[in-house]
């Protein structure tokens, strides 16, 4: 039975009934219906990972440089699509988390130091570079919005932005700039590692300026880079393609 599954579903899948039915079997055991569970020592096919989605160089550049219509702005202070451009080129310039950035104080940010001082998960902080565009576009805001101290990213109201609100930012400028609609803030982490590692930088320096804690979790970048270099091998290289015999 788990091998016609392994042929015909996909390891998600497999994975999640039999799991379902591992728990049913152990609920049986427990009430004395069955000796054993029958299914505990059945082996699960491993979890596939899933290669990050990403945007293009020029995709994120079209993000960046499309601003959201005057419609959408209607009775919305005239700083919001400044404060919006700043976002994303904060994004991308530092890869951070979208908690990370919802989460910054105006004092986070060292304009001389050109960093940003961020608090990821388990409470860790650690030292982001920033960019000279992701700069100025927050030096642009602030200076339109009066926001001097406090919460970095406020909303009209004055308070700190959520991270509702981003995502719901970051679905119109997609739309707006004719780009695909499903994608999330956090795809543009997924833009700042890959890019970095398209362009030369080690995995190290990436896990580090990602925050991640283990090394094996910045590797599923590296899967997204290879195939990358296939499709342009195969494209380019005149004996990359078997044309049969």
């Amino acid at each position: 039975m788990l091998d016609m599954m392994k042929h015909e579903m996909a390891r998600a899948s497999v994975r999640l009934r039999f799991s379902a039915l591992r728990a049913f079997n152990e609920f049986l055991r427990l009430r004395n219906i069955l000796d054993r569970n029958v299914l505990h020592d059945v082996l699960m096919p491993k979890a596939e990972k899933q290669i990050p989605r990403f945007l293009t160089t020029s995709q994120v550049e079209t993000l960046i440089e499309t601003p959201v219509k005057q419609e959408k702005l209607k009775q919305a202070p005239a700083w919001m699509n400044a404060r919006d451009t700043a976002i994303i080129e904060l994004f991308y310039s530092t890869g951070m988390r979208l908690s990370e950035l919802t989460g910054l104080d105006v004092g986070d940010v060292d304009v001389i130091g050109e960093t940003a001082r961020v608090t990821g998960k388990g409470n860790r902080e650690r030292i982001c570079p920033l960019g000279g565009p992701a700069l100025e576009a927050i030096s642009r805001y602030r200076q339109a919005a009066v926001v001097h101290s406090g919460p970095l990213f406020i909303n009209k109201s004055r308070r700190r932005l959520t991270s509702r609100s981003v995502w719901a930012m970051v679905k119109i400028r997609l739309v707006q700039a004719g780009l695909p609609a499903n994608l999330s803030p956090h795809k543009l982490r997924h833009s700042f590692a890959t890019h970095l590692l398209d362009n030369g930088a080690d995995l190290r320096s990436v896990q580090t300026l990602l925050g991640h804690s283990s090394l094996s979790t910045t590797q599923i970048y590296t899967h997204v880079t290879i195939e990358r270099l296939k499709t342009a091998y195969l494209a380019a290289h005149p004996r990359a393609k078997n044309e049969g015999v």
